[in-house]
């Protein structure tokens, strides 16, 4: 099992009914999908423990569906699940606390 990082960003800002929704349904009380509001946005951060990053979408996504009309309209990785997965590859930007390390001509450190 794997421990996976990612925002899903929605579509448009919840609703207060959408969110008064969210705080009476239990499967949003574990902590592993937090809603985050700004001024004109919603996101959600998420951490799940899954053997693939589908399964760890899917199973937010199924959560997400007991809330109407909440749509996402992307879904961001963060650095952290690439490098703590052993994802990391030369097709990966790293997070800004390793580029300040790595040398000027773009070279990562491999994963061991």
């Amino acid at each position: 099992m794997r421990s996976w990082h990612f925002i899903m960003h929605t579509q448009d800002p919840l609703t207060p009914e959408q969110s008064d929704a969210m705080d009476h349904l239990e499967c949003f009380a574990d902590g592993f999908l937090g809603l985050e509001e700004g001024p004109g946005f919603s996101k959600f951060e998420c951490y799940f423990q899954a053997d693939s990053l589908m399964n760890a979408m899917r199973e937010a996504l199924v959560r997400l569906e007991q809330v109407p009309g909440v749509l996402i309209s992307s879904i961001e990785l963060s650095p952290r699940s690439f490098e703590h997965n052993g994802m990391t590859t030369n097709s990966v930007v790293p997070p800004p606390s390793l580029r300040a390390l790595l040398p000027a001509q773009g070279m990562r450190p491999q994963p061991s």
